[in-house]
């Protein structure tokens, strides 16, 4: 998502994320048995499928054209590119507003042990 466009949802983020994990789930274990890249309908029309719900819960993202693209080369669908393409382009999306942390969450603040400059120098 570019600067000015609106938050997602947390619930359009994790679908987003859950679809996409699911679909290279089913390219990595289930297709490779029948066909490879761009022999497979099933593979083409599963990664059709995935670009049109992507695109629709979470918007157009340049990431999802090298993902479909390098769907149909042999092999390389044995990559969770969609995944990888789903969670670029929803990083720092879907938390809560507010500075409210999820249920559960360690609130955390970087310490560091060396000594910063005394003055100038």
């Amino acid at each position: 998502m570019e600067k000015g466009e609106p938050t997602l949802s947390p619930g359009r983020v994790q679908l987003a994320r859950g679809i996409a994990m699911a679909a290279d789930l089913v390219q990595i274990v289930i297709f490779p048995a029948f066909a490879a890249g761009g022999l497979s309908p099933w593979d083409d029309a599963l990664d059709v499928a995935v670009a049109g719900l992507m695109t629709w819960l979470i918007g157009w993202h340049w990431a999802f054209l090298p993902t479909f693209v390098s769907e149909l080369v042999p092999f390389w669908d044995l990559v969770p590119t969609w995944t990888a393409a789903v969670f670029f382009a929803t990083r720092g999306q879907g938390r809560r507003h507010g500075g409210e942390l999820a249920k559960g969450a360690i609130d955390a603040e970087v310490v560091s042990s060396v000594p910063g400059p005394k003055g100038p120098v």
